[in-house]
């Protein structure tokens, strides 16, 4: 017995929009890097990097991975495997957090 899976054609306008996109926001990477915002308001250069970082990534994965177009099973495998990575981020970070002698910034 075959199975029957749907294909899903994008369009060559939304994967132009998507590269325009990821351009735009490494120009803004690109920006942000040669500006000292840590002067205006603390690490102001890591969030904005992080954030566009994060934006790009979920641009590539839902176009260029197909996973917008993806069954619903694909969906909940890759958000848990987001959800798996923060997870094991969140007991790492606790983990530094709670070990003594290490330099902080105010000691520096």
């Amino acid at each position: 017995m075959a199975e029957h899976t749907e294909h899903h054609i994008v369009p060559i306008k939304v994967y132009i929009a998507v590269f325009l996109a990821l351009m735009v926001f490494t120009a803004i990477t690109v920006a942000v890097a040669s500006f000292p915002l840590e002067n205006i308001w603390g690490p102001l250069n890591i969030i904005v990097a992080l954030t566009v970082a994060v934006i790009k990534a979920t641009l590539v994965i839902l176009y260029f991975m197909h996973v917008r177009y993806s069954s619903r099973l694909t969906q909940v495998i890759i958000v848990a495997g987001i959800f798996w990575l923060l997870v094991l981020l969140l007991f790492t970070l606790a983990d530094y957090a709670s070990r003594s002698g290490w330099p902080t910034p105010l000691a520096q």
